[in-house]
């Protein structure tokens, strides 16, 4: 189905692993199609409730295959055409997204860590705003979740010094959720995605939804937001399994229904 992409369902998750691991999973036009491609059909498929993007080999993924770059290439058609369709295509999920860190996330590869919902990191993780050392600006929606991760100063210092961040300093700044052993990893994350994966997925839609409806929403039309949110939500078979766990005095079986 794929060329640059693994893509498997375990769980109730969906694996989607950036597979060029001796380009260090860097982008291409056609990498950008496939992550676009695995995450629309993770997103309808009703088996799936959770979705882990990670990178083959000893990296993440390090941003733009330079090796494609020339003298000519217009960046901003490139970021209209091959990026944005990816990124808006996970905007649009509604469905927890998990950036599984496990080596470097330089340039638009920390780009797409950032757009994700959670970030977990290797111990052996790192992440990079590479941008100023070629003389480019962070792009692929970078500067748009920087600065709400961790506050405007902080996202300034990253994106002009451009240091690289070692997976404890990413995770005391709030990058990532959590920092796990490198011998266990493959385990750690499949315990994270599926934890999520057995949450009440349609509440956590609703979530992702209001978050981001918060930065632009004043207050009276966010509270009309709300009461329409927990109208759904009250409307789903987890809400109902969830009250009626909780009169049982068991832990609720939720279906994402």
């Amino acid at each position: 189905m794929f060329e640059t992409v693994l893509y498997e369902v375990r769980n109730q998750v969906a694996y989607i692993t950036l597979n060029r691991p001796d380009k260090l999973n860097a982008f291409t036009q056609q990498l950008n199609k496939e992550i676009q491609s695995a995450i629309k059909s993770a997103s309808r498929d009703k088996d799936v409730r959770a979705l882990v993007i990670t990178g083959a080999g000893r990296a993440f993924c390090s941003g733009e295959d330079l090796a494609g770059v020339s003298d000519e290439m217009d960046h901003g058609e490139v970021l209209r055409k091959r990026y944005n369709p990816m990124l808006l295509e996970l905007d649009r999920c509604e469905k927890p997204v998990i950036a599984a860190v496990n080596g470097v996330a330089a340039g638009a590869g920390m780009s797409l860590a950032l757009a994700c919902d959670f970030r977990i990191a290797s111990e052996k993780a790192s992440f990079v705003e590479a941008f100023i050392h070629v003389g480019l600006v962070p792009d692929a929606g970078n500067l748009y979740y920087l600065p709400r991760l961790i506050g405007h100063a902080k996202a300034m210092e990253l994106a002009v010094f451009g240091e690289k961040i070692a997976a404890d300093k990413a995770k005391d700044l709030g990058l990532v959720t959590e920092v796990y052993s490198f011998d266990n990893w493959n385990d750690h994350v499949a315990s994270f995605a599926e934890r999520l994966a057995n949450m009440p997925t349609k509440a956590i839609g609703l979530i992702k939804r209001n978050l981001k409806a918060s930065w632009h929403s004043n207050l009276e039309d966010y509270l009309e937001r709300d009461a329409q949110s927990q109208r759904i939500a009250g409307q789903t078979v987890d809400h109902k399994e969830g009250v009626q766990a909780f009169m049982e005095k068991r832990k609720p079986l939720f279906k994402g229904e």
